[in-house]
């Protein structure tokens, strides 16, 4: 069956999440993730919105973490606050974020390009609650495209901590240890982390997609875990949910 990219990302990312797990999660891609994970493999996942919603019965896409469909249902109808205190206490198990920038240990930048801060080449919109969930969730997920612009060998701004300088480095800057990047999906592969170096290793290429594609695309050394795998593609019941329940109005996978 014909799917695009995006399709395929959003799929590799619902996969991911486990049921009975908690996620918090952004509008767009992320939420249209845990909508599909919940009606494919995680009933129960429970998503958080960085607004205040708590395991809403989501019955389309929101617009904004902010949306009344963020509340819809839910358990909880609390505060930005409440939500960065539940990720304190140790009780979010993933989180999905994003950046113009992100490096070999997952660090990620979402606040400027370029090398002067007072007159950045581009202004991006900084952090927002990015740093407080990438420091605090257990599990970061990344979904982003896939080209040396955005896979760099240094950031010109760290805005979110990833593996910030390697093994032990989060714990050093006193961050929860056994937190930090879990995957990253492009639309050319899926990328997980080593587990002694802590940088970015090849996990499966997605079908039709060389090693050597990926490799130009990236903007430092990356390795490969072998055995190296194919990524699974969508299946014809992924994608009816996807295109009929998710995003019928194709915010995300029209991209």
């Amino acid at each position: 069956m014909h799917y695009n990219p995006m399709e395929l990302m959003i799929c590799c990312a619902a996969r991911l999440l486990e049921d009975g797990k908690t996620a918090a999660v952004g509008t767009g891609v992320p939420c249209a993730a845990a909508m599909l994970a919940q009606r494919t493999c995680a009933p129960h996942l429970v998503i958080l919105f960085e607004a205040g919603g708590v395991a809403p019965q989501l019955p389309t896409m929101p617009i904004s973490v902010g949306d009344s469909r963020t509340f819809y249902r839910g358990v909880m109808a609390t505060s930005m606050c409440d939500i960065m205190e539940t990720c304190q206490r140790g009780l979010i198990d993933y989180t999905f974020l994003g950046g113009a920038q992100i490096d070999a240990h997952g660090n990620l930048n979402s606040t400027m390009i370029g090398r002067d801060y007072a007159r950045p080449d581009v202004r991006l919109p900084g952090s927002g609650g990015a740093n407080d969930l990438a420091s605090l969730c257990w599990r970061i997920l990344v979904v982003t495209i896939h080209d040396r612009r955005r896979f760099v060998e240094r950031l010109d701004f760290l805005t979110t901590p990833g593996y910030l300088s390697g093994p032990g480095a989060r714990e050093a800057a006193g961050l929860p240890p056994g937190t930090g990047p879990y995957r990253v999906i492009t639309d050319l592969a899926v990328i997980g982390y080593h587990e002694q170096t802590k940088r970015m290793e090849v996990l499966s290429l997605h079908p039709g997609v060389g090693l050597e594609k990926v490799r130009e695309a990236t903007g430092f050394e990356l390795h490969v875990r072998e055995p190296l795998a194919v990524t699974e593609p969508p299946t014809e019941a992924e994608l009816r949910i996807l295109r009929e329940e998710v995003d019928p109005h194709r915010y995300c996978i029209g991209r």
